[in-house]
């Protein structure tokens, strides 16, 4: 039996009318391949066009629609430049428009005296009133089908070599040629209550009214997050229903003389959150859950009575950090707590190769909840994306701690899973995710959240200042430091590139030592030496360095009670998102913190965006802003590949859409 012939809307885009080679690869460009990627190509915005204005009442700089007849029209050139424009002149009845084309000079043959004509464009001076290469198109009587005026259109992402007015047309004439067929092509995961396709897609190109584009934009993005959350809750579906673990319900031999060791009591949000990871250890279904905290709230202490649960039913946990910092912090941490309790703690990243990392175990039939540990004594690995290589091998994997998870892609978290046979993973981040990238990038997690803080910490205040006040913060900080404190200096680049007025790392770490004088001054950044980085990272926690000038490296992993200053050079060039996790650094101890942001203030836009930071501390608040201002991507980098390409769905604002599809799913799934 032969299939089903293929839609038209997946036929490639050249075997539309007029698209020839050139014009597909442009549209290329735009990731425009097929007859259903053109019709998807979101417009930018609409432009109303219905109403038109008398020309002696248009005010300059707006822009507006006229309609009149071409009183007269002409070349103008310049013999030595090889310059010309084009005039066209409209007169309506209650004026005349000058319309300009500069470096036209065959549109004379377009525009004959007595047509009528519709023009769309910028005012842009009154004396006379002129407009500078508008939109035109002739008025026929009886014409209802004009594409690019009197009525509301479209304006298009675009590429070099490609108009808006050739671009709109196509569309227009492939939606009267294949609308209809998106009726058909209407994915399951659409929700039952959307109009039909065929309307919705003619709606976001060529709306009747000026709201049915959003309203359209919205009925496809719940489409597109229906269809990922129906992805994403079908894995987890599957999971919880045929995965067999491995059940770590502990006995608390080693958790509670942990607890009694560390010299104080656990916050109510850090006990109410060991709760729920111990309710998820204790059953063969593997946990999976994100614990989010402030900077400061308590998480390495939680994740370590995680650990010492599983490490208790006679299982080998793995903690992965993005940076060598961090792993090797967590590893002087977590040995200082474990060793007194007889447990190992192995520390493996790119330069660092311990001794004890196990061989590929050989294949062993998959466990069963009633599988007994084994009795060689568990240990905690703690590494960086060394974990993740084929090289490293953990037999009896019983929980897996990822730290800093949006440092990290999804698919390296997949990774480290893999290790084992369907471990426990719990994700932390001490980057707030605004419930919108929650609910998509870990909407397959279980989420606990830490929001208090432990008693004790210092306050940190946080000021912006212009570059002009630099003097002043000099002698701010030279009098913190001759009272006994330290401080760091962070700045966006390591070494000078060429042409750049950034400040760097290198080049201030010579100025600061000496305006800083005799107080001694370190430097950090991650193209230093492994063995380079942890001598000086010593020293600054022995108090030997006074300063330290670094990059945004000790974003994570330092932790120096004693460091209650913070100076960030060139703040504007930093996420708000990162600049709160920089400022975590400090008010680690007791003492009164100050971070001072440093930045080109004479922008409105980068004093209201660096504002938010001196507002409040609150990071959920910031994250919030900073997705706003930046986009989901930008918020959270690179690294990060777990969000699909949405063309629709806006993540800074759909958190309605975004929950609306998260229940809907879940609903049809049960």
């Amino acid at each position: 039996m032969q299939g089903a012939a293929p839609s038209p809307l997946d036929h490639p885009v050249h075997c539309l009318h007029g698209v020839g080679p050139e014009k597909t690869a442009l549209l290329a460009r735009l990731d425009v391949h097929t007859v259903r990627d053109l019709l998807l190509l979101r417009p930018r915005r609409h432009e109303d066009r219905r109403h038109t204005r008398p020309i002696n009442s248009l005010q300059t700089g707006e822009t507006a629609a006229v309609c009149g007849a071409i009183a007269a029209s002409g070349v103008k050139s310049w013999r030595h430049g090889g310059r010309s424009v084009f005039e066209c002149v409209v007169d309506d009845g209650t004026g005349r428009l000058h319309c300009r084309w500069w470096n036209l000079p065959y549109l004379q043959h377009h525009f004959h005296t007595g047509d009528p004509l519709f023009v769309f464009g910028r005012v842009t001076s009154l004396r006379p009133p002129t407009m500078d290469h508008p939109e035109t198109e002739r008025a026929e009587a009886g014409d209802d089908e004009s594409i690019h005026l009197r009525r509301i259109v479209p304006v298009y992402p675009l590429t070099e070599g490609l108009t808006q007015r050739w671009l709109r047309t196509l569309i227009f004439r492939t939606l009267r040629q294949h609308a209809a067929e998106f009726r058909l092509a209407t994915e399951p995961s659409s929700p039952p209550d959307a109009p039909p396709a065929d309307q919705l897609i003619l709606d976001l190109h060529f709306p009747t009214t000026p709201d049915a584009p959003e309203i359209a934009r919205r009925h496809f993005a719940l489409s597109e997050l229906i269809a990922f959350q129906l992805e994403l809750q079908r894995r987890r579906h599957l999971l919880l229903t045929h995965a067999v673990g491995r059940a770590c319900p502990g006995n608390n031999r080693l958790v509670r003389p942990f607890l009694r060791q560390l010299g104080f009591t656990l916050t109510e949000a850090q006990t109410r959150v060991l709760r729920e990871i111990r309710a998820d250890l204790r059953t063969p279904c593997p946990m999976r859950r994100l614990l989010q905290g402030d900077v400061g709230s308590g998480k390495t202490v939680v994740a370590a009575s995680a650990a010492l649960m599983v490490l208790e039913s006679g299982f080998n946990v793995a903690l992965m950090a993005p940076t060598e910092i961090l792993a090797a912090q967590h590893a002087a941490t977590f040995a200082h707590w474990f060793t007194p309790l007889g447990l190992s703690v192995d520390l493996v990243t790119g330069s660092r190769k311990t001794t004890h990392a196990a061989s590929p175990p050989p294949p062993t039939p998959a466990p069963s909840a009633a599988t007994p540990p084994d009795p060689a004594t568990p240990r905690l690995v703690i590494g960086t994306h060394a974990l993740i290589q084929s090289g490293f091998a953990l037999d009896r994997l019983g929980l897996v701690i990822i730290d800093e998870q949006h440092k990290f892609g999804v698919a390296q978290r997949e990774q480290l899973l893999r290790k084992g046979h369907y471990p426990h993973l719990l994700v932390m981040t001490a980057t707030p995710i605004p419930r919108t990238l929650g609910l998509t990038l870990y909407g397959d997690l279980d989420s606990s959240v830490i929001d208090a803080p432990p008693p004790g910490r210092g306050q940190v205040k946080t000021y912006l200042r212009g570059v002009e006040r630099l003097p002043k913060v000099w002698a701010f900080v030279r009098q913190k430091l001759d009272e006994g404190r330290q401080a760091f200096f962070v700045y966006p680049r390591v070494e000078e590139d060429d042409g750049d007025t950034v400040k760097t790392v290198v080049a201030e770490h010579r100025r600061i030592a000496r305006e800083l004088a005799p107080h001694s001054v370190g430097m950090l950044h991650g193209q230093m030496p492994p063995a380079e980085r942890d001598r000086i990272m010593t020293a600054f926690r022995r108090g030997d360095l006074k300063a330290l000038v670094a990059s945004s490296v000790i974003e994570v992993g330092l932790d120096v009670p004693n460091a209650t200053l913070m100076v960030i050079e060139n703040a504007e060039r930093f996420g708000l998102a990162q600049l709160h996790q920089l400022r975590g650094r400090i008010g680690r101890g007791a003492h009164q913190s100050y971070c001072v942001l440093v930045a080109d203030l004479r922008r409105p836009e980068t004093r209201q965006r660096l504002a938010i930071l001196a507002e409040t501390h609150n990071g959920f608040r910031v994250a919030e802003a900073d997705l706003q201002l930046r986009g989901p991507g930008e918020f959270l980098g690179q690294s990060q590949s777990g969000l699909p390409p949405f063309r629709f769905a806006n993540l800074a604002t759909d958190l309605e859409l975004v929950e609306s599809a998260r229940a809907r799913v879940r609903q049809t799934l049960l």
